[in-house]
């Protein structure tokens, strides 16, 4: 877990992500990144000596449920407080709409889902798991599919709600949250999604693949592009 508290502090450092007294939202989507996410945030407010709370949150689909009677054991075991919402996304998204590329409505729906949670809760932020390859994989569909330069920031704040979104795992490469997923056995529930696997960002998560391959320190080079405010700028601070 060294590598990971390392990570998670300089995402923190760099973008000043926890301050004390947080009350802070983790969206546990029962995947590997956001089970990490929240074990990693967990042990953080002992690591870096922060006062902080955590509250876990799961959205169904709709679909047939998945057993996450594991992550219920986790988050006891952890003292977290840990809600499962039922939606009806799926049924929106496939039989209502119709959508026949529902990935980034899907996203927005589940989004909105977990603001409103994250309000209800009385927390003022909400953690989600994206590591160091989502930040490059949107980056990637961004320039290939929109003829733009852009990909999420590590800190944003959504007037609407009142709500700031963090991701603390941006700088973590997704090898590093496999090999810690095999070593503490978290309970990851497998995605039910029809598309998982088959979408423009597995593609580009393959892309990614194949160039690191060739070039192993790109994605660190690409990272640290997004920090050169000089030419990009996209992850300035002062966003």
């Amino acid at each position: 877990m060294k590598i990971v508290l390392g990570c998670v502090r300089r995402a923190d450092k760099d973008f000043h992500m926890i301050e004390p007294g947080d009350h802070i939202a983790v969206g546990v989507s029962g995947g590997k990144d956001s089970l990490l996410l929240l074990y990693a945030l967990y042990l953080y407010r002992m690591f870096s000596h922060t006062e902080y709370s955590l509250s876990a949150f799961t959205l169904t689909m709709g679909l047939q449920s998945g057993d996450f009677s594991g992550i219920q054991a986790f988050c006891e075991e952890l003292a977290i407080p840990y809600t499962i919402k039922e939606t009806q996304i799926f049924d929106i998204l496939f039989n209502i709409r119709k959508e026949t590329n529902p990935c980034a409505l899907c996203a927005k729906m589940r989004r909105g889902i977990l603001n409103d949670l994250a309000v209800a809760s009385g927390c003022g932020k909400l953690a989600l798991g994206h590591h160091r390859e989502d930040v490059l994989e949107t980056l990637m569909m961004s320039l290939l599919y929109e003829s733009r330069l852009h990909t999420f920031h590590p800190v944003t704040f959504l007037d609407r709600t009142g709500i700031t979104v963090i991701r603390p795992l941006v700088y973590l490469p997704e090898k590093i949250i496999v090999h810690m997923k095999n070593r503490l056995h978290l309970p990851v529930v497998p995605s039910a999604c029809p598309y998982d696997g088959h979408t423009k960002r597995q593609e580009m998560k393959n892309l990614l693949r194949d160039f690191s391959k060739r070039y192993p320190h790109a994605p660190e080079y690409m990272l640290h592009a997004l920090r050169n405010d000089r030419q990009y700028g996209l992850w300035d601070r002062k966003e």
